[in-house]
């Protein structure tokens, strides 16, 4: 069997993919340490070639390869699982990802100002999104006004 440059046993291969799930919030240098306790020797780098072979190389992507093993096996979740996934969830809500039911649940607004045209005169895009389905739909106007922006949640709606 040839010597392929940069592989590992599949024995601690397969244990650094089992560690990165099982604590997905681990880095790569304290995953080697904590590893190295229980007698599998792969340095930090190491434990980094092994995560990008397997899509593992970020905290999101192991955490989607745990909720992908939950799907699948229906596997009960340690304590750090569950504090990892509690984390993303906060993280997600803190960068803008709300969780919604179904279409229509819950839109965001905005205005934004486009410029002004000759004969026009000043003009506003009014944008609405739908947080679950992602749909977007804008319209322009010449006001800056409620009554704009519920014209055009009007037209989102429908």
């Amino acid at each position: 069997m040839p010597n392929v440059k940069n592989r590992v046993d599949e024995q601690i291969e397969s244990a650094v993919v089992e560690y990165a799930i099982e604590y997905p919030a681990h880095g790569q240098h304290r995953s080697s340490n904590e590893l190295r306790k229980k007698g599998i020797f792969v340095s930090g780098s190491g434990v980094r070639s092994i995560w990008l072979r397997h899509n593992l190389e970020n905290f999101t992507k192991r955490l989607k390869a745990l909720e992908d093993k939950i799907a699948t096996e229906g596997i009960i979740l340690s304590e750090s699982q569950i504090s990892a996934l509690e984390k993303k969830a906060q993280d997600d809500e803190a960068c803008g990802e709300i969780e919604t039911a179904h279409p229509g649940y819950l839109g965001s607004q905005d205005t934004f100002y486009v410029g002004h045209l000759k004969g026009v005169g000043r003009v506003y895009q009014q944008t609405y999104i739908d947080t679950y389905s992602k749909v977007v739909h804008c319209k322009l106007y010449t006001t800056k006004s409620a009554i704009t922006a519920a014209d055009l949640f009007v037209v989102a709606q429908t």
